[in-house]
């Protein structure tokens, strides 16, 4: 039995008339990822595909090169939480030279959160504003912090998390891979415990539909994490469907050991 249970869902939206999110699980390794593409033309989805695909191969390669759980002397952190984040900037370097070499691709970027789950706990690295969320004995917990502007002011005290969300700044990141050479991406380390739920999503879910309605959802069908899924995303295209909608949802299990598995990635809309 496999100790991870993995959904993954994309949706288009109402507004939009194409899908620059992409998301990219691989359930045996414990990998997941998950990108919301920007820029002129199609070049987000050029953006978030290409961060999806080079990271899920970096982090399937470097996982076989050192044992599970084993400790970054200089960070302290894991190996696998510092893959995580090196692969992040790699990605980033990567779709920055692209978009130097192809006109076409100028200007293009994307938000990423990784995840990479090991014995009994997972490594996360991220940038920009697409997020992992964590339900535990019902309660929903951030995993990450957005790195938005908005949510510089929600630190400071300046604005409320509903003054936030209803703010027509919200979706001004102050980072993104393709933006800047040298990115900063933030990683976060958890303990996690069978029956934990992770969520990861894009800004076109959390936009639109609230913590309390995510929680509830998760809450109510936490035996069928298709369904689960599912109804997010058409929670958020009832709330009109702004933007694209991605959504991964992992059930823990147990204590993940490293194997070789499949990978999948999924990505465009309806």
């Amino acid at each position: 039995m496999s100790a991870l249970e993995m959904i993954a869902v994309t949706d288009v939206g109402i507004k939009r008339d194409h899908n620059e999110d992409c998301v990219g699980t691989d359930e045996a390794n414990g990998i997941a990822v998950l990108a919301d593409g920007m820029g002129g033309h199609n070049a987000g989805e050029v953006a978030s595909a290409m961060a999806v695909d080079l990271v899920m191969r970096l982090l399937q390669d470097g996982i076989k090169r050192f044992p599970q759980g084993e400790l970054d002397e200089e960070t302290g952190f894991s190996k696998e939480a510092m893959l995580a984040r090196k692969s992040s900037i790699t990605a980033n370097n990567v779709i920055i030279e692209t978009a130097e070499a192809k006109p076409e691709c100028a200007g293009m970027g994307t938000t990423l959160v990784v995840a990479l789950f090991y014995g009994d706990r997972v490594a996360v690295s991220h940038v920009g504003d697409s997020r992992m969320y964590l339900l535990r004995d019902e309660y929903l917990t951030h995993v990450t912090e957005d790195h938005s502007l908005i949510q510089e002011q929600v630190r400071r005290g300046l604005l409320t998390a509903e003054d936030a969300r209803n703010s027509s700044i919200k979706n001004l990141v102050t980072r993104a891979l393709g933006v800047e050479k040298d990115v900063e991406a933030d990683v976060v380390e958890e303990i996690t415990r069978v029956g934990d739920i992770y969520m990861m999503c894009s800004d076109g879910l959390t936009d639109v539909v609230p913590d309390e309605a995510i929680r509830l959802t998760m809450i109510e069908h936490a035996n069928h994490l298709d369904v689960a899924a599912q109804t997010l995303i058409d929670l958020a295209n009832d709330a009109g469907g702004p933007d694209n909608i991605s959504v991964i949802l992992i059930r823990v299990k147990g204590s993940i050991s490293r194997k070789k598995g499949l990978f999948s990635r999924l990505f465009g809309g309806k």
